[in-house]
């Protein structure tokens, strides 16, 4: 059987069109990592990613370890999701010249068998494999982001200032406010590999949490 494609199998969470839609967005499992700065210069950045990838790869790779998990089903390693705002202003989109104020958190969604000893172990061996990697600063959480609108931008990461402004937009129109607060808040998610892809044509998922007015 094909590897379970968690963007396929869901849809309406990761493969919006360009019109901004209405979404309930489940409680969901998580690999995370907090860090603040611009992820253009920062080397805590760069080596969260690589931490992600390598603890997600670790886990749908563990049935040919040994180590194999209770639950346990193939699939494709979902695609990294980050969640960015500023201590001291409201994110609109427009982060030209203020990247190095961002706060973010970092993530890749993990299927519901991947318990805290699943992840201990997958940590564990990254570390073996690559102990240049700092393992500890990862958590795993359940996220519960609730009600949200949501928007495919295509273009460059630096040009989604437009989008989110439509995004607000319709927010506005259908009765609801943006509510960013605590863990909730402006969240991309990066449909497209920026290595392998055109600025203009990288496809990312834009989120804000909601609230009725």
């Amino acid at each position: 059987m094909p590897a379970f494609d968690f963007k396929k199998e869901y849809k309406e969470l990761y493969l919006p069109k360009s019109k901004p839609i209405i979404i309930d967005v489940p409680t969901m499992r998580f690999i995370m990592i907090d860090g603040k700065g611009d992820p253009n210069t920062s080397e805590f950045y760069k080596a969260s990613v690589e931490i992600l990838y390598g603890l997600s790869y670790s886990i749908k790779m563990s049935k040919k370890s040994g180590n194999k998990p209770e639950g346990y089903f193939d699939y494709v390693v979902p695609p990294l999701e980050g969640l960015w705002w500023f201590e001291e202003e409201y994110f609109d989109g427009n982060v030209i010249g203020k990247k190095d104020k961002f706060n973010w958190t970092m993530m890749i969604r993990q299927p519901n068998f991947v318990t805290q000893h699943v992840f201990e172990t997958a940590k564990a061996v990254l570390s073996k494999k690559k102990p240049e990697l700092d393992t500890s600063v990862a958590h795993l959480e359940d996220f519960t982001e609730g009600l949200c609108a949501q928007v495919m931008h295509i273009g460059s990461y630096d040009d989604e200032q437009p989008t989110v402004e439509a995004l607000e937009e319709f927010i506005k129109s259908q009765g609801y406010r943006t509510e960013m607060s605590g863990i909730r808040q402006h969240h991309e998610i990066y449909i497209s590999d920026p290595r392998k892809t055109a600025p203009e044509k990288l496809k990312t998922v834009i989120r804000h949490p909601i609230l009725r007015l």
